[in-house]
């Protein structure tokens, strides 16, 4: 079991010492950062709309929505109530 230890040890050791002697590269990666999140926030916006809260007025309302939707029958047909109503 030392061995494999051993093992992952080295390995950690590789990362973080080749991670801690970049350069040009801690800007590339704050760059894929910084690209990474833009993406995902221009995703949500605009992708991924609040359905619930503009067919709902109160937090009562969407939790009785989401708990029809999990609990009625399924019907094949109609894969998400909440979507395609």
């Amino acid at each position: 079991m030392a061995g494999g230890a051993t093992f992952w040890r080295r390995a950690a050791d590789l990362y973080i010492d080749g991670f801690r002697n970049m350069t040009v590269g801690r800007r590339l990666w704050a760059l894929i950062i910084v690209k990474l999140i833009i993406f995902f926030a221009v995703l949500k916006l605009f992708f991924f709309p609040d359905i619930l809260a503009t067919r709902y007025d109160t937090d009562a309302e969407r939790a009785d929505a989401v708990r029809e939707a999990l609990t009625a029958p399924h019907d094949n047909s109609n894969t998400n109530t909440l979507y395609y109503e």
